[in-house]
């Protein structure tokens, strides 16, 4: 799941190359926390944080045909 994080960030920003996804497991679900160069936040966000929510509603199916729970966050 960290690999399609990370290709579905690095397709929407214009400096792949600094794209970073951390995992992060706890006992109840597991956080990616995904950082971007400052002048691609906007681009991985989205207007009015559309873009975000629907990686995250991508990330939840797919974690959930896995018997999972994930979240994704933003980090700056």
């Amino acid at each position: 799941m960290k690999e399609l994080l990370t290709y579905i960030a690095q397709s929407l920003v214009d400096n792949p190359d600094e794209v970073n996804v951390t995992e992060r497991a706890t006992d109840e679900e597991t956080v990616f926390e995904v950082r971007v160069a400052d002048g691609d936040m906007g681009k991985i966000i989205g207007r009015q944080g559309r873009i975000v929510k629907e990686i995250r509603v991508l990330m939840r199916a797919v974690a959930q045909r896995q018997g999972k729970k994930v979240s994704v966050e933003i980090m700056d």
